[in-house]
């Protein structure tokens, strides 16, 4: 060995192993106009290599409702998604005790942000884990383990899997009914999760689906691809209702989308298979009919053979006034930067709540939950997103992500999980028309389909930023756990 390996290796067995932290604090929240005291432990825990050494430390926060036989009470794993995500906005914008007060399609206002009771809270009916993936929140690799080895479709599917089945041994929860939520691409990674724990031993009761990205072939517009386009345009009219851009106003919104719907499915979808073989006086029509349902000038639905693209739409909807809606949830409204045509980057859904949400996370788990650290939370890390591997299963040649395999393959093993789908009409990232499809192709079989359950919510993405959508989402919960 050499001079410098030596140093290298002393350096290294100077260097203090790390050891999981847990920190406690009791509380109580009124939900439903009852009191439920409860206890929270915000803490990490170590994933493990073959021989046992840890290669990751996962960050989560977990809430127990004081009890006195607690492995008899429902547990459920939420997580977001992006990927790249932590799971702030589960965890502080819908499920757990305390919610971020932020404004609803309004810019946000400035600090402080504060951190209030969430009466909208399942801690009632169930006990929860919030998990941050490794690269996200205060989890991250150990060791000589790379970052790049838990950023694949399929190994953050086994590493949040062991984080769970950990959790589940150390805290006695074997007993425990148990759910997994997800919001995103943390559909992505439930639905997924839901075969993979199943065929390990871990037997889950049942699967919320918050604005669903199971089939990214519904979700991904390029060309050869005409899924997206049928799939969008229900949540295109939505969003022209809303900012009351149609020529022909409508009262009745569920009866307009229902007849959006019927036209994406029967004229539009059958007219975009056609290709360069539609006739011109054809698509002279359908133009138009587009123009009327979605505020847009016909003549651009002529200019871009009868396909626009979400980024063109947002931006062109409100050009006018100089403003574009939001990808996240279209009720928002920004400014249209003229150095930028990309949606994403300038996205006033996004960037609205955002900074209430980052503020209030890095406070709240040092100053009420006690968990001191100094390192900054990953609310959301960019890096982990843009280095993403995307095709990491050598056994499939070709095609999209598609998830509802998986979560069929839990449902045919598992005749018993239940499976809400959960989707914002304003939804223009994982619209709700592109979840319907996915929900009614996940099985046509009557013993799968009773356990699907499709709700939609008169908001966007997010849809707990919008009061009425928080109850109501809390309701669907509630009926997902408990069955009534």
């Amino acid at each position: 060995m050499s001079e410098e390996e030596t140093k290298t290796s002393a350096k290294k067995k100077e260097k203090p192993a790390p050891k999981e932290r847990t920190v406690t604090t009791r509380h109580s929240v009124t939900i439903a106009g009852q009191k439920i005291p409860y206890t929270a432990t915000a803490g990490t825990l170590f994933l493990r290599d073959a021989e046992g050494e840890p290669r990751a430390e996962v960050f989560y926060v977990a809430y127990s409702r004081d009890v006195d036989d607690p492995a008899s009470r429902p547990v459920t794993f939420a997580f977001n998604g992006g990927p790249g995500s932590s799971a702030v906005w589960l965890h502080l914008g819908a499920l757990g005790p305390r919610r971020v007060e932020a404004k609803d399609a309004l810019p946000s206002a400035p600090p402080p942000n504060r951190v209030v009771d969430n009466e909208h809270s399942i801690l009632d009916v169930t006990d929860l884990v919030f998990i941050d993936p490794v690269g996200t929140g205060w989890s991250r690799p150990l060791g000589e383990t790379k970052a790049k080895e838990f950023h694949t479709v399929k190994d953050d599917v086994t590493s949040v899997g062991e984080f769970i089945q950990r959790w589940t041994s150390r805290n006695g929860r074997w007993s425990s009914p148990r759910y997994v939520m997800g919001e995103s691409y943390g559909t992505t990674r439930a639905a997924s999760l839901a075969a993979h724990l199943g065929e390990h031993g871990v037997m889950i009761n049942g699967v919320a689906l918050i604005s669903a990205a199971l089939m990214f072939q519904t979700l991904i517009f390029e060309t050869g691809n005409d899924l997206p386009h049928v799939l969008y345009l229900p949540a295109f009219a939505a969003t022209a209702a809303f900012h009351g851009k149609l020529a022909e106003p409508r009262d009745d919104l569920q009866a307009f989308l229902r007849e959006v719907e019927t036209f994406a499915i029967e004229e539009y979808g059958p007219a975009l298979m056609l290709g360069a073989s539609l006739p011109e006086t054809r698509r002279d029509l359908l133009a138009e009919r587009l123009g009327a349902m979605t505020g847009l000038d016909p003549a651009l639905w002529r200019r871009s053979e009868l396909r626009i693209e979400l980024g063109r739409f947002c931006r062109e909807l409100l050009r006018e006034e100089g403003e574009i809606v939001g990808r996240l949830d279209s009720r928002f409204r920004g400014l249209l930067a003229a150095d930028s045509d990309d949606p994403g980057e300038r996205d006033p859904s996004f960037y609205f709540p955002y900074g209430p949400y980052a503020s209030a996370i890095q406070d709240y788990l040092r100053r009420e939950l006690g968990f001191d650290e100094e390192r900054n939370y990953e609310v959301i890390s960019f890096s982990v997103n843009e280095t993403w591997s995307w095709s990491d299963d050598k056994s499939k040649r070709f095609g999209y992500i598609n998830a509802a395999s998986d979560l069929r393959r839990a449902m045919v093993q598992n005749p018993h999980l239940s499976v809400l789908f959960a989707s914002g009409v304003y939804d223009l990232a994982t619209p709700y028309f592109a979840s319907m499809h996915t929900a009614r192709h996940v099985g046509r079989e009557v013993a799968i389909r009773k356990n699907i359950r499709e709700s939609f919510y008169d908001a966007g993405h997010m849809m707990y930023l919008h009061p009425p959508s928080r109850a109501k989402l809390r309701d669907d919960l509630v009926v997902l756990i408990t069955g009534s």
